[in-house]
């Protein structure tokens, strides 16, 4: 089910994400005081709107308390990050994802009612070191705790084998929920135990990442 989206301020971040939101068949309404970037959008989004955000008049306007979720990226601008923040609240808007890049101004957000925090610039410098440090795990998304699920390319000691005889469950602790066939193309959602593991396979896993990371060293 297609959701409704508000993206506040069209920097690099802002643009990408209204335009991957659009992409993914979602109402994507888009605000920035430059014209510019607003013409840029257009092809990206339901609805495109030139606007000072720091107006709270403008944004009643806008219907926002109807979105699903309303992200503001402002760049460099913590002052109008946070007082639209605050706006928001105050409209009663169901979820407020805001960009930052300093922890401060990110306790800041959360006290003025922003529900969600990201830090871009911090989050991808820990994602590069740790694709780096652990090159077989292709991507990952953080859980609760040391917890993550994550991508694992094809190891040696892996491929050849069902999902019975490697027992990583039982052996790791780290539970196998989903296989991306590569040729052919294909994604298989909890895979039977007597899936056998292709050298042209990725692993979906879930686990503690101490755990998944004992997994590679098995080459």
């Amino acid at each position: 089910m297609a959701g409704k989206f508000a993206v506040i301020g069209l920097g690099n971040f802002g643009f990408h994400v209204a335009k991957t939101l659009f992409e993914e068949g979602n109402d994507v309404m888009a605000l920035d005081k430059d014209e510019d970037m607003i013409q840029k959008i257009r092809p990206y989004c339901s609805q495109a709107i030139i606007g000072d955000a720091t107006q709270k008049d403008l944004l009643l306007s806008l219907g926002l308390e109807q979105m699903d979720a309303n992200i503001v990226s402002m760049g460099g601008n913590a002052n109008a990050a946070t007082l639209i923040t605050l706006y928001l609240r105050e409209m009663k808007v169901k979820k407020i994802v805001v960009k930052t890049t300093n922890e401060d101004h990110g306790k800041i957000l959360r006290n003025v009612g922003a529900t969600d925090i990201i830090f871009p610039e911090k989050d991808m410098a820990i994602k590069v070191a740790r694709n780096l440090a652990a090159p077989d795990i292709l991507d990952y998304l953080p859980m609760s705790g040391d917890y993550i699920i994550a991508e694992i390319a094809p190891i040696s000691e892996l491929v050849g084998k069902s999902l019975a005889q490697l027992g990583l469950r039982a052996k790791y602790n780290v539970n196998v929920i989903g296989i991306k066939e590569l040729i052919p193309e294909n994604f298989i959602l909890v895979p039977n135990a007597d899936f056998v593991i292709k050298d042209s396979d990725v692993l979906l896993v879930i686990g503690a990442r101490k755990d998944i990371n004992k997994i590679k060293q098995r080459k």
